[in-house]
């Protein structure tokens, strides 16, 4: 098949005459029909089926590329075929560019190609390899827009075929792994020409419903051509701009397409897609029990310790009476302090004042009686002044001391509980060996005495 008209040029070729002077040598007309080839032709696509392919050691291709009714003979060279991914064998049909020739040495017209792909699929596949370079980019494969898949989806949307094995495999494997996930199929076409705009149109849809937290796009598996609507741009810029994630799971594992690319993840078939957004309910079960058995214990701990700590401040609480009473015991102690310290104060105060009325006595002079009862009032107020300054600086050191005595007192330690045992010689007993039996002691307790004759004595 030719897929490009050639082109002719007007040429003028000398008259062949009928004198040997005037004929050509076989080396020139091939020369001159070479050139005439090469100049009528330009760069022109031929489809055929492959045969007699040979690559000898220098590198070049030869073969012939036939239909059902011609060949013609082909050469493509070294510094053509080294940049050919694929590798051409006898049968392959394919099409190749090239430029019609003539190999002067057989007389031979051939075609030198300098291109050369498998039919239909390299053709799909060189659109392939465009669109993905164009997609990349524009940035619709950066990690960077990629959407986090919810880790447990509350719905989820589906897009293939109502018919097709895909939907089967999805509902399947959610069955046997979390079968109350809500699931809403959005059916399109998955293959031919108009599965592409239903495709990218169920997208638009599933994120106009706003159901769904993330969305499977795929179908099962299938040719190149059956799979490429899922390389079409529509669907790709479809997919990008989903406000869903959308996890992309097309055809087999080894199959790749444009919507993996630009998919928020990739799965290698439908069922592996649902695999991977639905969580396995006997593990969420596993782990909610191992949960509640951590969550028990640590309540039982937590309770163990405040009961401890209810023990332990129970144990150092003082009733409240108990205090008050102490408080009552020290406040008169203190009182009957402060009184004999005032009344000492009182007394020290008055015999000042008598010693002086018999001196003011002794002297008697008329003219110092009005001054000297002048004197006493001053002295007098002076005198209440000093006292009550006296006695307010008293009360407090009384205090203070009264305090001290109190820590130190064994009347304190006596309201505790304790006892201290004199001997009859009025000692305090501090050995055991000071005692012996029928010696009478004494035995002093916070608010009293008591004798007592030692029966037994008994040695630690």
């Amino acid at each position: 098949m030719q897929s490009n008209s050639f082109s002719q040029k007007r040429t003028t070729h000398q008259p062949v005459g009928a004198t040997h002077n005037q004929a050509l040598s076989v080396s020139e007309l091939n020369r001159q029909v070479k050139s005439l080839l090469e100049s009528s032709f330009l760069t022109i696509h031929v489809e055929g089926e492959l045969s007699n392919v040979v690559r000898p050691s220098s590198g070049h291709w030869y073969f012939t590329l036939k239909d059902r009714d011609a060949q013609v003979r082909c050469a493509m060279f070294r510094n053509r075929n080294q940049y050919l991914k694929y590798q051409p064998k006898n049968g392959d049909q394919v099409v190749v560019r090239a430029k019609v020739s003539l190999y002067p040495g057989r007389g031979d017209y051939q075609l030198i190609c300098d291109y050369m792909e498998e039919s239909g699929t390299g053709s799909l596949q060189r659109a392939y390899e465009e669109l993905k370079l164009k997609l990349q980019q524009q940035g619709l494969f950066d990690p960077a827009f990629k959407k986090p898949i919810p880790e447990h989806p509350q719905h989820l949307g589906v897009i293939t075929s109502s018919t097709g094995a895909a939907v089967h495999d999805i509902l399947t494997v959610l069955k046997r792994r979390f079968p109350s996930l809500p699931v809403t199929l959005f059916p399109t076409s998955v293959q031919g020409n108009e599965a592409a705009p239903q495709i990218a149109d169920a997208i638009r849809i599933a994120n106009e419903d706003g159901r769904c937290d993330v969305l499977i796009v795929g179908r099962g598996g299938g040719s190149l051509e059956d799979l490429w609507p899922f390389n079409e741009e529509i669907v790709a810029q479809s997919i990008f701009h989903s406000e869903i994630p959308v996890i992309s799971a097309v055809g087999h594992e080894v199959d790749v397409t444009i919507a993996d690319f630009v998919a928020d993840m990739r799965a290698a078939t439908p069922s592996a897609a649902a695999e991977l957004i639905s969580p396995d309910q006997q593990q969420l079960l596993l782990q909610l029990n191992q949960l509640q058995h951590r969550l028990n214990q640590a309540w039982q701990r937590s309770l163990q310790h405040r009961q401890q700590q209810l023990q332990w401040t129970r144990a150092r609480l003082r009733h409240p009476g108990e205090k008050l009473r102490e408080q009552a015991q020290k406040l008169d102690d203190f009182e009957l302090r402060l009184q004999r310290a005032i009344n000492n104060k009182v007394q020290r105060q008055k015999d000042r004042f008598s010693a002086a009325e018999q001196r003011y006595q002794r002297c008697s002079p008329v003219p110092q009686i009005h001054n000297a009862q002048t004197r006493v009032e001053a002295l007098k107020q002076r005198l209440q002044s000093l006292i009550t300054h006296n006695l307010t600086q008293q009360s407090l050191k009384l205090k203070g001391i009264a305090g001290t005595l109190h820590s130190v007192s064994p009347l304190a330690t006596l309201e505790r509980g304790y006892a201290i045992v004199q001997g009859d010689d009025g000692k305090v007993v501090q050995d055991i060996n000071q005692l012996s039996q029928n010696k009478t002691v004494e035995t002093r307790l916070h608010n009293g005495r008591f004798q007592s004759q030692i029966t037994e004595i008994i040695k630690d």
